[in-house]
């Protein structure tokens, strides 16, 4: 999905479209709030933290997700990853397994998430976490299925981004939330500010913690193409040219987005023609056969967190509270 320019413009076409989706917005928002009010969450024999947003589109669950199994597996806590496999076929449960399965199998998140931890996906997220915990998991990271009510979270973890205007926001469709972010925050145990880099990380307050990406193993700073198929794409590209990348064009297209034959030859004759190398994200690079991606570099990235011994501390403390309810659900 590309996000529809009205969603953010001030103009007065813009504002008048969002007042002509209000009501399905109202309606989608009812909606909403009825599943929750009818929904009996199911309870998993192993800690469930949620990770998830608020709004469409990305706000890095998926590299935090992976930042919260590395300060479990710091502490000797083996983490399993439960997530939807969005745009992938299999319905699932089942185990992420690299040598087998491919992003049009289990999604481009599935695969980034394997390569850390076991990884199960499952449009049942129940029946997920039944898998999860037989891999052997001490804590169910659950990247995104935040509006899921479906299975219990012992530990909601909701991310925002630092610039969301939260008197501003529209209800999908006539906006990119959602759910509204007081509704959502009524739900979380913490709230974390996504932030573009440290140094916003330092300047804003009103959350629990602040979090921001930075390169991992970057590859040297060069002239590139930079291409990218995430929620917020723009991000990768300032990362990129806040550390040394000069990026001779951008080409951002809708979040998922499956790129094909022709598209591929165009980035290459706009690499060749610019004299610079193509680069994306490795998300995006997931999402390409073996064959398709030679000569392209991509930009690894980490999340960092202000105080990570504080989250935690949290997370432990959830863990043992857990440990002493085995059959709470």
């Amino acid at each position: 999905m590309r996000e529809p320019w009205f969603w953010y413009s001030n103009a007065f076409s813009a504002k008048t479209l969002r007042a002509l989706l209000t009501p399905a917005s109202a309606v989608y928002g009812a909606a909403h709030h009825l599943r929750w009010a009818l929904s009996h969450p199911r309870g998993a024999s192993t800690p469930v933290i949620c990770i998830g947003n608020a709004s469409l589109g990305g706000t890095g669950k998926t590299p935090f997700a992976i930042m919260v199994k590395d300060l479990l597996s710091a502490e000797g806590l083996n983490s399993v990853f439960l997530t939807r496999g969005y745009g992938g076929a299999l319905a699932g449960p089942a185990r992420v397994d690299l040598s087998k399965h491919s992003s049009d199998d289990v999604g481009d998140e599935a695969l980034l998430l394997a390569r850390h931890a076991p990884t199960v996906v499952s449009r049942n997220r129940p029946d997920g976490a039944d898998l999860a915990a037989k891999c052997g998991a001490d804590a169910i990271i659950m990247d995104d299925g935040y509006q899921n009510p479906s299975l219990h979270k012992d530990f909601s973890i909701l991310l925002a981004n630092a610039n969301a205007e939260a008197s501003k926001q529209h209800v999908f469709p006539a906006g990119p939330w959602r759910e509204t972010l007081a509704d959502a925050r009524a739900r979380a145990d913490i709230v974390v500010s996504i932030c573009a880099d440290k140094t916003e990380a330092e300047s804003i307050t009103g959350s629990d913690h602040k979090a921001w990406l930075e390169p991992a193993g970057t590859p040297p700073p060069q002239r590139v193409i930079a291409f990218a198929g995430i929620g917020r794409p723009h991000r990768f590209f300032n990362l990129l040219e806040a550390h040394g990348f000069e990026t001779a064009k951008r080409f951002a297209f809708p979040d998922h987005h499956r790129f094909g034959n022709a598209e591929l030859s165009q980035l290459r004759r706009a690499a060749t023609s610019a004299g610079a190398a193509l680069i994306t994200t490795e998300k995006d690079l997931a999402r390409l056969a073996p064959r398709d991606r030679e000569g392209i570099l991509t930009l690894p990235v980490e999340m960092r967190i202000n105080d990570p011994q504080a989250l935690t501390q949290r997370l432990l403390e959830c863990i043992a509270e857990r440990a002493k309810q085995p059959d709470n659900a």
